[in-house]
């Protein structure tokens, strides 16, 4: 479980890092735009190869993984329309100003993002005793880029520096906290019902990515979205590929 734990914190660790680095330095809006489709692509790759590989691994070719993935998705969809109902619409959005009445949505939407990921990487500890590294450094990629247009908007909302990385921290500790849960409440599952929660934190992964990071990346970005998406979606799956060879 403390494996669980400290492999999450050091993935979350980003979220501080881009919180820092957005409260510090004056990034362009297009600079932000192709930081996010990175981290789209790395993500997309971890989805593809470490747990839509898993899922159909674990559970044996049956139709757990296919469920997992419309439930993941599914749930996510209902979870982020009721969010956005609390006022955290534009939570990934670049140029978005985050009010401080908005502080409650905020953490609940930046939260559900971050749950699934910390999930994946508390039950990849089952299988040994250190964690995916794809997956690791797929979660540290993206994150970055969501703290750091996350911070820009609190900073446009007259958030103090401070209160801003005191948030990101709160939410550093709960994402790791859910990977210890994930490693404890579910380690005794069967191979089946493992393919399943892969597959459902996978569905939820892409639901997010397809809803939020992507469009507000190629909005900013442009057509340097796709270069950028495809270089993050290579470089994870180098890392997997040299995991494993």
């Amino acid at each position: 479980m403390l494996s669980a734990f400290l492999w999450a914190l050091l993935a979350a660790s980003s979220l501080f890092l881009g919180g820092l680095l957005g409260s510090w330095l004056t990034l362009g809006k297009r600079t932000l735009g192709v930081i996010m489709a990175f981290g789209a692509g790395a993500l997309i790759s971890a989805v593809s190869y470490e747990l839509a590989y898993e899922a159909v691994r674990l559970a044996q070719f049956s139709v757990y993984p296919i469920i997992g993935f419309l439930l993941g998705a599914f749930t996510f969809f209902c979870s982020d329309n009721l969010i956005e109902k609390m006022g955290g619409k534009n939570r990934k959005d670049i140029d978005a100003s985050h009010d401080l009445s908005l502080v409650v949505p905020l953490l609940l939407a930046i939260i559900l993002d971050g749950i699934p990921e910390s999930l994946v990487i508390g039950l990849s500890v089952l299988d040994g005793s250190t964690v995916s590294a794809g997956m690791l450094v797929a979660v540290f990629i993206s994150n970055m880029p969501e703290a750091v247009t996350g911070t820009v908007g609190m900073r446009a909302g007259g958030w103090s520096r401070t209160r801003i990385l005191m948030l990101w921290l709160f939410i550093v500790l709960v994402c790791a906290v859910s990977s210890a849960a994930g490693y404890t409440l579910l380690g005794d599952l069967s191979p089946l019902w493992l393919g399943f929660v892969h597959a459902f934190a996978g569905g939820a992964i892409l639901m997010m990515l397809a809803n939020t990071m992507m469009p507000e990346a190629y909005k900013h970005g442009g057509k340097y979205a796709g270069v950028f998406t495809v270089l993050g979606f290579a470089i994870s799956g180098w890392v997997i590929v040299l995991e494993n060879a």
